[in-house]
């Protein structure tokens, strides 16, 4: 059967329909443009990276335009970074004056936001840092910009941990109460194991936090990050594919992968491991194909705008999504083992075959003879024609589906690869197929 991860307090079932979702990563590491961990590779002190705080003023900030990306994509939820690990606040927080309205921007950038989100149709999900390497009471540890600084272990000396989680809980329940209900809350991240300053659940008060979210936001989406074991609606593998539909202690678990598109999350103007549309579909496909979702990041400019690669990248990757729709939303694994280099999806009685290479001419289709009525390419409707298996052991099979058995069911495919960046054969079973489609709510 098809994995069904177990309930969990927020409500999964908008998620696991949902399938693609934009990732938004933006604040003052857009202008210097080298990562969005640049105050910390490169061991930049508050005094240092305060000229991006002075000069942040994002006049190209179109979030009308960020939004009808998205949905144009085939995006259907979206989750923007309130606060990075730099601590800069993106909203009007009360609890700081490190924060939008008080640069060149002058505003708070969040609400609109979350309002051409809602226009759009889009799910809203807040990511919020539950570092701050620019507030006075968090520690110098080992990931801290001033590890290295002579004198950084003594420095702690006026910290006070606990004045900061205070802060942290407080912007959670201004974000959670002053901008309507809140789809997604996504908390990065705890290091419990790290040698110097490790933080994990104690430090965060995770088990408080998760409370006074659920308080707040009844059935939002809570991530994995607070390091409190079985207390996530979902789990976040960051820039790397799972081999299967992701478990925990044994478990599947609702699941959605994260993934940028050259590297980095945050701006990076001379980075230039683009990944092709085509890449990017398939890490789509990939992982609804065992189970999951995509979260998409795009890092905006510091004037605001997305970059015009990362723009023609969403319109070729909605291209394949307007076409491709019925083989994404609600669709899930299968239980039928797939061809080489094909993926399957599921919604329903469709079994969906993404071909990721294109074979000459047959494709051979394992433990599915007898079990498909009809067969078509998803983009265009044409018909896909079907071969009959072998109806007897000892009949002499053609070169042409010599790996054809009496429970194979062989394909013929035009010699010509199909214009899209990943062909889809639409298959429509006959009620004898595997299992019963659910998507994993």
């Amino acid at each position: 059967m098809i994995p069904r991860p177990a309930p969990t307090a927020g409500d999964t079932a908008w998620f696991v329909e949902a399938r693609f979702g934009l990732f938004v990563h933006w604040g003052l590491y857009a202008l210097p443009a080298r990562h969005e961990w640049v105050k910390q590779r490169e061991r930049l002190t508050d005094a240092a990276y305060h000229p991006y705080f002075a000069r942040f003023e994002p006049d190209r900030y179109d979030p009308v335009a960020w939004a009808r990306d998205a949905r144009a994509a085939g995006m259907r939820y979206a989750v923007i970074t309130t606060k990075h690990h730099e601590g800069f606040c993106l909203w009007d927080s009360a609890l700081t004056d490190y924060k939008a309205p008080n640069t060149p921007a002058g505003r708070d950038l969040l609400r609109p936001f979350v309002d051409a989100c809602r226009a759009e149709g889009l799910r809203v999900g807040f990511y919020h840092s539950l570092i701050d390497w620019h507030h006075p009471d968090f520690p110098v540890d080992g990931l801290h910009p001033q590890r290295d600084d002579e004198g950084a272990r003594a420095a702690n000396a006026g910290r006070d941990l606990g004045r900061y989680v205070d802060y942290l809980h407080g912007q959670v329940r201004e974000l959670l109460t002053g901008y309507g209900p809140i789809d997604i809350i996504w908390f990065d991240f705890s290091y419990p194991d790290l040698v110097w300053g490790g933080k994990g659940r104690d430090a965060w008060r995770s088990a408080e936090l998760l409370a006074t979210v659920r308080e707040l936001q009844p059935g939002i989406l809570v991530n994995d990050r607070l390091d409190l074991p079985g207390s996530a609606d979902f789990v976040t593998p960051e820039q790397e594919q799972p081999r299967g539909w992701v478990t925990v202690g044994g478990a599947p678990v609702v699941w959605e992968a994260c993934q940028t598109l050259n590297g980095s999350w945050g701006y990076d103007r001379d980075n230039l491991d683009w990944k092709s549309p085509e890449q990017l579909v398939r890490l789509l496909v990939d992982s609804v194909s065992k189970g999951g979702n995509l979260l998409l990041n795009v890092g905006p400019t510091g004037r605001g705008a997305f970059d015009p690669r990362a723009r023609a990248t969403l319109a070729a990757i909605g291209e394949w999504t307007d076409l491709h729709g019925r083989a994404l939303y609600g669709a899930t694994a299968s239980e039928a083992t797939p061809p080489p280099d094909c993926r399957y999806t599921r919604r329903g009685d469709r079994l969906y075959l993404h071909l990721f290479a294109w074979p000459f001419r047959h494709v051979h289709l394992d433990g599915l003879a007898g079990k498909v009525a009809y067969a078509q390419f998803l983009h265009d409707a044409s018909e896909v024609k079907r071969q009959p298996p072998a109806l007897h052991p000892s009949r002499p099979l053609s070169d042409t589906v010599s790996a054809a058995s009496r429970d194979t069911l062989t394909l013929e495919l035009p010699v010509q690869r199909p214009d899209v960046l990943v062909p889809v054969v639409e298959l429509f079973l006959d009620g004898n197929g595997d299992g019963d489609g659910d998507s994993g709510r």
